[in-house]
């Protein structure tokens, strides 16, 4: 039988839309007491607290992959108590329990680096992926900057922004690194990580480029 694929924040943006693409029978969502009923159709769930080390630890096995969404919807500079509380608070519980449990691959969304912006949210993911590092797991982590999408399409708009700094020496870098990936892209990237783990013991980092080539 094929391992598991455990889903924290399975019935968000991004969680919905991975559960879709990957074989269903083989995932389990992680969710909230009485988030199960949001869950993708032909989904397992377990509902728990996704902020217990020890809960996780026993809803987790060797061998299973261990794919971490939660975090702050909408994400904006007024809100750095959350990324502490919410998105800094989760992945340390879920990575710390993933070490416990011996997991085969740790999957985490972190962000794009360095920015010039979201001070507190880019510190808040950096610190979640010192803490994966920290339990020893492999792991892939993908760095997008802002995930285009239903109910997320005013950014369209700073298109032809970006292609105009990606013509520029000076601000191409800047460009390529903060660019706007879609859902169905960050989709794709997620499965073709969980197809396809780095070799064990090792940490692979899919930047904003390396998700659009997924």
């Amino acid at each position: 039988m094929s391992a598991r694929i455990c889903i924290t924040g399975a019935t968000g943006y991004l969680g919905r839309a991975l559960c879709r693409t990957l074989d269903r029978s083989r995932v389990l969502a992680l969710v909230r007491a009485g988030s199960a009923a949001r869950v993708e159709p032909g989904v397992a769930s377990l509902e728990l607290d996704v902020f217990d080390a020890e809960q996780l630890t026993r809803a987790l096995a060797p061998g299973d992959t261990v794919v971490h969404l939660i975090g702050t919807p909408h994400p904006n500079p007024s809100k750095a108590a959350q990324f502490r509380r919410v998105d800094l608070a989760s992945v340390q519980a879920c990575a710390s329990a993933a070490g416990r449990a011996r997991v085969a691959h740790f999957v985490y969304v972190s962000v794009a680096q360095p920015a010039p912006v979201m001070q507190a949210y880019v510190e808040a993911r950096q610190a979640g992926e010192a803490a994966i590092a920290e339990a020893g797991l492999t792991a892939t982590i993908l760095r997008p900057w802002y995930v285009l999408g239903p109910e997320h399409r005013w950014p369209y708009l700073l298109l032809p922004v970006y292609a105009i700094a990606a013509l520029w020496p000076g601000t191409r870098d800047t460009a390529r690194r903060l660019g706007m990936v879609t859902l169905e892209q960050m989709s794709r990237a997620l499965a073709r990580a969980i197809g396809d783990p780095p070799p064990p013991g090792t940490r692979r980092v899919l930047d904003v480029p390396g998700i659009r080539a997924a």
